[in-house]
């Protein structure tokens, strides 16, 4: 992973990088339905003193599993060099040197490029356009 990144080894990652967001929101969303399931599971159990072991499932390893997956997707993106600055809308920034100072190329899950850049502290609100010579 480079210190700094182009413009172009940035965008070399972006296929793998937009594949690997997809399955972290996917994974994001599974879990967040399973552990809802489950609080409602556990609801039912203090209410009524019991509930029968096979309604909990498969549940837990469920979890554990989306738990895990999210783990090593996380871990993929951040060894890519690449910062997560939003995963539901699939931001990602990309620190860069122009001239002679840090900055993020800026791009977000859906854009067929790296189009936008923006200084450390701005944020998505503060991204301005790359030229095309980039």
């Amino acid at each position: 992973m480079p210190e700094y990144f182009t413009r172009a080894q940035a965008e070399a990652l972006l296929p793998s990088l937009a594949a690997c967001l997809r399955e972290m929101q996917a994974s994001r969303a599974e879990l967040a339905a399973a552990e809802r399931d489950l609080r409602d599971l556990h609801a039912r159990i203090a209410s009524n003193g019991h509930t029968p072991l096979e309604e909990l499932g498969a549940l837990p390893d469920r979890i554990a599993d989306l738990s895990h997956r999210l783990r090593e997707r996380a871990t993929e993106l951040a060894e890519s060099g690449a910062i997560v600055k939003d995963l539901e809308m699939g931001l990602l920034d990309f620190p860069t040197l122009r001239d002679g100072r840090e900055v993020y190329l800026c791009w977000r899950l859906g854009e067929d490029h790296i189009g936008w850049w923006h200084e450390v502290d701005a944020g998505l609100a503060g991204r301005q356009p790359l030229e095309d010579d980039a």
